[in-house]
């Protein structure tokens, strides 16, 4: 035998509610995926440069000693590029002219990837009193401040977010237990508990999150594809390095549920409570 509910809301209020979850669960999705994507470009961008560095040597008298201490440690380096004065001046011509009196001033350098931090911060430590370590970590702490920074503020859009539904939700309970006040005094009057109640708007409100949670999350999921593709045609970068992993995509999957369930929670407390109020 089907059963129904003891109320509901009136179908124009329904869809009014539903649209208004699902947008928030789109933009909540959306500064989710956002963030575990910034964050993974973030890591991977660290792990990238970590190890690289470049020595830079302006006093010829301490080239070839330098040279001595890389090929002594060759044990320790991945890859080592010398760069060649053509290439520094193929690289400054933008800035600078005159590229026949610059290479009288040109530092002697090289580009170093070495197999382990520890590796790096050895040799670093042999070449500091004869030349400059800069490593590529400290050069793009820029960008990776700026990631950061984009994380931090797609974490408040989120928090934001996820308050705007509580907001919602507890609009719904409210607004359902005053239109429906009379049923909910004939209720309390032959003898219906407080969580028999509760469980009545616990179902309207489970059959809206549920229709656009799901609604919600189907449509954010293309936009958001959409928008790491986009990062990625940049092809260098930290945007190039931004990327949804096995366990952001259980993230996503796992936040419409979330709000589901906590719907579920409030509607039960803020129940209650105005059930305790009459």
């Amino acid at each position: 035998m089907k059963r129904s509910t003891v109320f509901s809301l009136v179908r124009e209020q329904s869809v009014f509610m539903t649209a208004i979850v699902s947008l928030l669960t789109f933009l909540a999705v959306m500064a989710l995926g956002i963030a575990i994507s910034i964050g993974t470009g973030v890591s991977r961008w660290n792990t990238q440069w970590d190890l690289s560095a470049t020595i830079q040597v302006t006093n010829p008298k301490n080239e070839s000693d330098v040279e001595k201490i890389l090929t002594a440690n060759t044990a320790k380096i991945a890859t080592i590029n010398e760069i060649s004065n053509d290439e520094m001046l193929r690289l400054m011509r933008p800035w600078v002219s005159g590229g026949g009196v610059l290479k009288n001033y040109l530092p002697k350098m090289w580009d170093v990837k070495f197999r382990t931090e520890s590796d790096l911060q050895e040799i670093s430590d042999k070449i500091a009193p004869l030349g400059r370590v800069l490593t590529h970590a400290d050069a793009l702490q820029t960008p990776i401040s700026a990631g950061w920074k984009m994380i931090m503020i797609a974490g408040l859009v989120l928090a934001l977010t996820l308050g705007a539904i509580t907001l919602c939700i507890s609009y719904i309970a409210r607004n359902t237990a005053m239109l429906h006040k009379r049923e909910l005094e004939i209720l309390n009057q032959i003898g219906a508990t407080d969580s028999f109640i509760a469980r009545q708007m616990q179902i309207i409100v489970a059959r809206i999150c549920i229709i656009a949670c799901f609604g919600g999350f189907v449509v954010a999921v293309p936009v958001l594809l959409l928008i790491i593709s986009s990062a990625h045609s940049a092809r260098i970068g930290l945007m190039a390095m931004l990327a949804l992993g096995s366990s952001g995509w259980i993230c996503l999957c796992l936040l419409p549920i979330a709000i589901t369930i906590f719907a579920l929670w409030m509607t039960r407390r803020t129940t209650i409570t105005i059930l305790k109020k009459e």
